[in-house]
């Protein structure tokens, strides 16, 4: 079993340990939470006061054209493109994740009118499978049909995430893809718990969703980002036909007309502050080597897996590829065991009904952030540190 000094030795090989640098992360914490809100670019602050003082403060609105305020959802969208695998003028930053699978979904329904069935994941995370539910009831006549039924044949279109945000599993995105295209359906990826801690390529998808607060870094509440595959970019319509769509919005034309290319799928005003937060992160990582940081995505989690040992039962696959950059573990009472490591210094989550997440973002989290956490963790549950009732209180976030 790998102990303490050779995780450390660990850490002073590894090829990606500079990176650390560029973050803020408080002394004393082990932060596994990347799978939910990434730590703090160093670099941020400053951006952010930029686009405050600087653009907005002394530009005012003529921010909107000397400030490049006007063009981010799409000069954003060429930056984060070669994190997905896509290309230039093929993908647009703005508004939610929700937002976009709106968008993707509705827009996928109407490239293939005659069927009325959408696939969805039911164990998949909410907001996909509820956004899909009010698009069958407010579309009517479509059928809501689970994975887990195995039947693509009469599907309009898939909506899938690539890693399921509670057991971190990860699917086959080309042996996927394939599948639903052989059946004549589109298929929707959401790339919300991949984007940052994988090689990730959508090329071969129709359409991909994701957001840029987890491994991307880009804060709280940063914009999410749209992906539509080329060959449909001239036939595809945006349902949220906002006037930041529209092929000339300053025209201020009575009916909507949709912009050329990725353009159409902008809706409303650009989220100017949160552009900043999303700038600065993307200037780490397009330094960012992406096979290292799946190299050392699956070398973490197997440290954490084989220090973990059997003490808990594991909700992930066991299989390094087969899996994201998070590793679950179950227990009856998994809130306060978290709750419990939460106080000693280890942040994971838990997720209903008894999933404690552990997210590992390989840019900033070391082989003896590891080491500590498993070690913690074991204290917890055999010293039956998580049976203090204050653990089992509820907190609004869990």
């Amino acid at each position: 079993m790998p102990d303490r000094e050779h995780c450390l030795a660990l850490d002073a090989a590894d090829p990606l340990r500079e990176f650390r640098d560029e973050f803020v992360l408080p002394e004393g914490i082990v932060y596994l939470v990347g799978n939910s809100l990434g730590a703090l670019p160093r670099r941020t602050a400053e951006r952010v006061r930029q686009a405050v003082e600087d653009e907005w403060g002394r530009e005012l609105v003529g921010g909107w054209n000397h400030a490049g305020w006007y063009t981010q959802p799409l000069t954003l969208g060429d930056r984060l493109a070669p994190l997905i695998g896509a290309g230039p003028g093929q993908v647009v930053v703005g508004n939610t994740t929700s937002v976009a699978i709106h968008q993707a979904v509705s827009a996928a329904l109407r490239l293939r009118p005659d069927r009325r069935v959408i696939v969805s994941d039911a164990a998949n995370f909410p907001t996909d499978h509820y956004i899909v539910q009010g698009l069958a009831r407010t579309l009517g006549g479509y059928e809501v049909r689970d994975l887990a039924e195995g039947r693509f044949d009469d599907a309009a279109v898939v909506l899938l995430s690539e890693v399921d945000y509670r057991t971190g599993a990860r699917q086959d995105v080309p042996e996927v893809t394939a599948r639903v295209h052989a059946a004549g359906a589109l298929i929707v990826w959401d790339l919300c718990h991949s984007v940052g801690a994988m090689e990730v390529d959508v090329s071969g998808a129709d359409f991909a969703v994701g957001c840029t607060y987890k491994y991307l870094n880009a804060g709280p509440g940063a914009p999410a980002f749209l992906y539509v595959n080329p060959r449909h970019l001239a036939d595809a319509e945006n349902a949220l036909s906002g006037w930041n769509g529209h092929a000339e919005p300053f025209a201020f034309e009575p009916d909507y007309r949709p912009a050329e290319g990725i353009r159409r799928f902008a809706v409303g005003t650009p989220h100017v502050l949160s552009f900043a937060a999303l700038d600065a992160a993307l200037d780490i990582w397009e330094r960012v080597p992406m096979a290292r940081v799946r190299a050392k995505s699956m070398a973490l989690t197997s440290l954490f897996l084989d220090l973990v040992g059997d003490r808990l039962e594991v909700a992930s696959p066991r299989e390094p590829e087969r899996r994201g950059s998070q590793v679950s573990l179950r227990h009856p009472d998994g809130y306060p065991v978290m709750r419990a490591l939460i106080e000693r210094g280890v942040h994971g989550d838990f997720r209903a009904p008894d999933i404690l997440r552990f997210g590992f973002a390989p840019l900033y989290t070391r082989y003896v952030d590891v080491h500590d956490a498993a070690a913690t963790l074991a204290e917890v549950l055999d010293k039956e540190l998580w049976r203090d009732e204050r653990y089992a209180r509820r907190l609004p976030v869990t």
